[in-house]
This record gives C-alpha cells, structure tokens and sequence, in this order.
C-alpha cells in the first residue's frame, strides 16, 4: 500500500470479506444491484460534485455505497481476504486522488469498477510471473490443491461422501480457472459471478461488447477443453 494512503481523510475503515454476507460459493444479487444502482445514480453526480469542492463526507458516502461489491470482486480474483483487502483500499485511494478528474462520462459504479478490476489484473499477472498463491498448496506428492475447498460442508444434510465430491470439483474449477489469462478470468468473473452484462464489462474494461463476447468465449472454451472429463 502507498506510504501516504494513511493521510486519505476517510472514516470508513476496510471491510472484512465475512462483512458482505458473502462465501466463495455464493454469487451477487444482481437485479437488486441494478435497482439500488439506478435509484442512487442521481444522488452519486451530487456526491461526486461535492467531493470534487473538498467535501470529504460526500466521498466517504460513495465509499459506502460501493465498497462490498468492490471488496467482493477483489476477494474472487484474488481468493485472499488480505489481497482483497489491499486492493480495495488502493481501488478507493485511486479513486479518491482522481475525483476531480471524473467527467460524468460514465457513472460511478463503472469508473470504481474500472479502477478495481485494473488492480486485479495487475495483481493476476503479477501472480502468474510469482507462480505464487497463497491459498494453494502442495502435498508430499506434489500434487496441489486449494486451502479453501477443504472447508467442510456443514449444511444441513451434507454428507462425507457429496463434501468430498464438492471440494473435488471445486479443486478442479479453481485449477482450471488458473489456466485462463488474466483478462479472461476476468471477464468470466465478471459475467458469471458478478452478473454484469457483456456491454457493462466491455465499459468497465474500456473495451467493446464485443470484444467482451469473444474473450469470454475463448475463456469458456479452455474451461470446457480442462474440465471435459466431468461432464
């Protein structure tokens, strides 16, 4: 983190992933996304004009109307609640120095998104040159496998037998999702665990619908090609 994010004037401190009600498993509300978003639209150019005279409370309110989803998109890509956690505050420090660089030529969710998922990008390719990752292990045969599925299952009518079937397939999933490139992750990501539309990431990744279709279907096939002997 930048030496200096401690003199950002912010009073909302960093979430914890648990905060957002969310587990690895479990995807975003998207129709509730889209409505709390369109009736906040209108009062977000408000806050924005009025962090951009100095206003540091109106910056601070933006920062509570899109910090779970930022924290949530972090935590996926990252799998890390630290990671997570440093991403998010650079995402908003980022954002917090450019406020007077925002043009109302997009809306806010979109240029939050934009920053976090460039700072994801970052942090994947710069995992990939590591070949590091923290939630991912080897055992004495060399075989690797991913901390976070040998959580057990305790829901209610879990079983040994479906547990070790859903940390198996989980394994195989994280693996696979491992092979695809960072932008394709990403948009994967984006689609199929954030809800976004295709022309909503072609925005956030300053890019076009299309060229979002195409990456995301070049990701999903690699997914099928690694994961065919499932089905």
């Amino acid at each position: 983190m930048p030496a200096d994010a401690v003199a950002v004037p912010l009073t909302v401190l960093p979430r914890s992933v648990r905060d957002t009600g969310e587990t690895c498993f479990v995807t975003t509300s998207y129709n509730r996304g889209i409505a709390e978003r369109a009736q906040s639209r209108m009062n977000d150019a408000e806050l924005i004009r009025e962090a951009q005279r100095g206003n540091h409370a109106a910056f601070e309110e933006l920062v509570r109307q899109y910090d779970a989803p930022v924290l949530r998109l972090a935590y996926h890509m990252t799998r890390s609640e630290q990671d997570a956690q440093d991403i998010y505050q650079e995402a908003f420090l980022k954002a917090y120095r450019n406020i007077n660089n925002f043009r109302f030529e997009c809306s806010f969710y979109t240029w939050i998104y934009r920053i976090v998922t460039n700072l994801c990008l970052d942090y994947l390719r710069k995992r990939q040159v590591r070949k590091e990752d923290s939630a991912v292990i080897s055992d004495s045969d060399g075989e690797t496998y991913d901390l976070l599925d040998q959580v057990a299952d305790v829901r209610s009518g879990a079983s040994p037998e479906k547990d070790l079937m859903r940390r198996e397939l989980g394994g195989r999933i994280a693996r696979a999702l491992e092979k695809l490139t960072p932008r394709e992750r990403m948009v994967f990501e984006m689609k199929h665990y954030q809800g976004l539309k295709l022309r909503t990431i072609g925005e956030i990744l300053n890019t076009t619908e299309e060229t979002a279709k195409n990456t995301l279907f070049r990701g999903t096939q690699k997914l099928r090609a690694a994961l065919k002997d499932m089905r």
